[in-house]
């Protein structure tokens, strides 16, 4: 589903640079990064990709220096990841990650997004193994050969590499997303429309009418709760 998908990522990640909700997001990622590393972006990669993705979703300097500010200071907070698995209307599914300073309260507002808004949250592992987890990279270009011989110089592990409408898109390891962003950026390749760790659907299901007005509310719901970062499914199309 390659540039499908890719174009969904896009319209969304746009989408979202233009909200505070989003920016906040960003804003406790970039903090938990630089809380568990080193604040330099220079010697701590995970915090590396964390701003990265921060700048694709277009969130401004301040909130980003305020919180590796945070991170210097001597601030105990902490913030722990979670998963969440569910059910949506007509064999839609959906993978809910989180990070929260209090993992009680988070679990009770997804439960109840959730149950408000026509799905079902399941047990952990009821959803996520009809899902591949990959690394995702998009980038202006038309020679998926070339770079797919970039790639397998540099070791990585890719799964696919797709030209369409003027983009390429790469699909690798999950271990290898940033040992393929290195060989790329080597190559001269430094403006990357998307990098980000996905869950990606084995097969998708297209909804409609109810079904989809009833899908798209149980999803917003879940992307409003401020503990969400992410919200995965199966869902062609949205």
């Amino acid at each position: 589903m390659g540039r499908k998908w890719a174009n969904i990522v896009a319209k969304k990640t746009a989408k979202d640079g233009a909200t505070s909700k989003v920016y906040a997001k960003f804003g406790v990622e970039i903090y938990v990064a630089a809380k568990q590393g080193d604040p330099d972006p220079e010697t701590n990669a995970a915090l590396r990709f964390v701003l990265d993705r921060a700048k694709q979703a277009q969130v401004p300097k301040h909130i980003i220096d305020r919180a590796i500010d945070k991170a210097k200071g001597n601030t105990d907070e902490t913030f722990v990841e979670g998963r969440y698995e569910g059910f949506g209307p007509n064999g839609s599914m959906i993978i809910v990650d989180t990070l929260t300073s209090n993992v009680n309260r988070t679990a009770a507002n997804v439960r109840t997004a959730y149950g408000k808004n026509g799905g079902n949250m399941g047990a952990s592992g009821s959803v996520s193994y009809m899902f591949d987890k990959k690394g995702v990279i998009v980038f202006a270009g038309d020679d998926a050969d070339a770079i797919f011989e970039i790639l397998l110089e540099a070791d990585v592990d890719v799964d696919d590499v797709e030209a369409e409408d003027g983009s390429i898109t790469v699909y690798t390891a999950p271990t290898d997303l940033h040992k393929g962003l290195e060989a790329l950026r080597a190559n001269g390749i430094t403006e990357f429309q998307v990098t980000e760790l996905e869950m990606i659907p084995q097969s998708e299901v297209t909804l409609e009418g109810e079904d989809l007005e009833t899908f798209e509310k149980l999803v917003d719901a879940l992307e409003s709760d401020d503990d969400v970062q992410k919200v995965y499914h199966n869902v062609a199309d949205f």
